[in-house]
């Protein structure tokens, strides 16, 4: 075992093993020194109401701003900056990665794609399915003939199976799509820095101005080249006809996302996102064998200059599909195996920290505080829910009759309990501002889902801990002991994803 491989072993240990000791020394304080475990308890809910405050503060900041954004006149912008900014220019190459998904999920994004406010002759789209999936090519052929010739190109890859340093993931289908674009590109003779790419989930609808915000806010960046552009992701296509244990876990991730906006030190691409294609094909395009693509392409660019890229918030909306299945129990599975597969985001991790050690260029304080960030996001994910849910009332339980009778004792049922009630007050602001990202309830839809809507969030305590904490305990366990996980797809509304 060479010392790289030897380094990035360690650096899959720790998060994981970061959570476990936590979570077996509080466990052990409880039992052994219920005291000092009550102690620690009591600060960590403490920590929690304040972090709660602050992140709804930063929840309500970024949905003021997204509605004050989102409906914005961007194209218009756009066609009154200068002629030297390049707008007549610039193109944009989009890429859909498609698993097996069928023509109820792929249509309507084409067909959210075609009828934006943009320049449709600018844009460059690229359905990129697996060779391996049998009906791929039937499937393309049918697009290609409804949407062929509704933008300035439309191309169909098949991606085989099997290269050579490859794996089953999203990012290998991506990088062999955008190296067809780049052929095209390089056919018309468009330069790279005029173009920008967008990798979308199959599933993805844009609203009407997002390539309108998206060319603005190239146009106008500092550095351009050296930032992704990141749009908000709601989870909202198919959410009246989800069941309310998805639907609510995809909202509060719609919520993450907005929050993690409002944090530029921390923000990183997530899912659907833009970035320069100059830059894609000077970092070698996304990774081909690693699930989390989305996150690494971020880091592989961080890297390459040296720690000056960035991410640019897009506060514009790009719709999705809830993840959901025939019966609420597979709902359950579908939602956990979701949320294990973003917790995989975890090999981040080891990745960037041995890029680190291998780059000289970046300060030793950017490097501590971002692998901080990173480390501190992933064990605070596993071990929060836990902690308030399971360990919080433990000291009680094993702290037998002397320690019941202390003011310890007594304060932590009080302290939990104003807990609990701080966390209802935030969730009555989640509620009102879910309504913000919902559709108009469909027809068909009968009136009293409004009341449903409203009364499922009783139940987020619940659900948090067992598709919040659990999938990513799972998925550092998994990295711990080197059980690499595969890509898979997603199952929404009985369909992958």
């Amino acid at each position: 075992m060479n010392k790289e491989i030897f380094l990035k072993r360690i650096f899959e240990v720790i998060p994981g093993g970061l959570s476990w000791s936590i979570i077996i020394a509080l466990i052990l304080l409880s039992i052994f020194n219920p005291v000092m475990g009550a102690v620690i308890i009591i600060t960590f809910d403490f920590y929690w109401i304040i972090r709660t405050a602050y992140l709804t503060t930063l929840l309500v900041m970024a949905q003021h701003r997204l509605a004050k954004e989102k409906n914005k006149d961007w194209l218009s912008r756009c066609l009154k900056l200068p002629p030297e900014q390049g707008f007549k220019e610039l193109y944009h190459l989009i890429i859909f990665p498609i698993y097996n998904e069928g023509l109820d999920i792929l249509r309507p994004s084409l067909e959210a794609l075609s009828t934006t406010s943009y320049l449709k002759e600018k844009l460059i789209v690229v359905a990129a399915f697996e060779e391996r999936n049998s009906s791929a090519r039937k499937t393309a052929a049918i697009l290609e003939k409804e949407f062929g010739k509704k933008f300035g190109a439309y191309l169909s890859t098949f991606h085989p199976d099997g290269l050579e340093g490859e794996s089953r993931t999203k990012g290998a289908n991506a990088t062999w799509a955008a190296k067809a674009g780049k052929r095209y590109i390089d056919s018309q003779g468009i330069a790279y820095q005029r173009v920008v790419v967008s990798c979308f989930d199959a599933d993805t609808c844009v609203e009407p101005q997002y390539f309108g915000c998206l060319s603005y806010h190239f146009l106008t960046s500092d550095k351009p080249h050296q930032a992704s552009y990141q749009p908000m992701p709601v989870y909202n296509n198919n959410i009246w006809q989800a069941p309310s244990l998805a639907r609510l876990v995809e909202i509060s991730s719609s919520f993450c996302q907005l929050i993690e906006s409002m944090r530029l030190e921390k923000f990183v691409t997530f899912s659907s996102h833009s970035m320069s294609f100059k830059t894609l094909v000077e970092v070698d395009y996304w990774p081909k064998n690693m699930i989390s693509d989305d996150s690494v392409i971020y880091w592989k660019s961080y890297l390459y200059y040296n720690g000056d890229y960035r991410v640019v918030p897009l506060y514009i909306t790009v719709s999705m599909d809830v993840a959901y299945a025939s019966n609420i129990w597979r709902t359950l599975v579908v939602q956990y195996k979701q949320k294990r597969r973003w917790a995989w985001g975890v090999e981040n991790f080891p990745f960037v920290a041995v890029g680190f050690m291998k780059n000289k260029n970046i300060s030793l304080i950017n490097k501590l505080r971002r692998l901080f960030h990173l480390l501190e996001s992933h064990v605070t994910w596993a071990v929060w829910a836990v902690i308030l849910a399971l360990i919080g009332y433990l000291p009680l339980f094993f702290g037998g009759s002397f320690f019941n009778q202390t003011a310890i004792a007594y304060n932590l049922p009080k302290i939990a309990g104003l807990l609990f009630r701080f966390t209802a007050l935030t969730s009555l602001i989640w509620v009102a501002l879910s309504w913000t990202i919902l559709p108009k309830r469909p027809k068909g839809i009968s009136w009293f889902k409004n009341l449903v809507l409203v009364s499922e969030w009783f139940f987020v305590p619940f659900i948090i801990l067992i598709i919040g904490s659990f999938p990513a305990i799972d998925a550092q366990t998994r990295l711990m002991f080197a059980k690499y996980m595969q890509f898979n797809p997603t199952l929404k509304g009985n369909r992958v994803i």
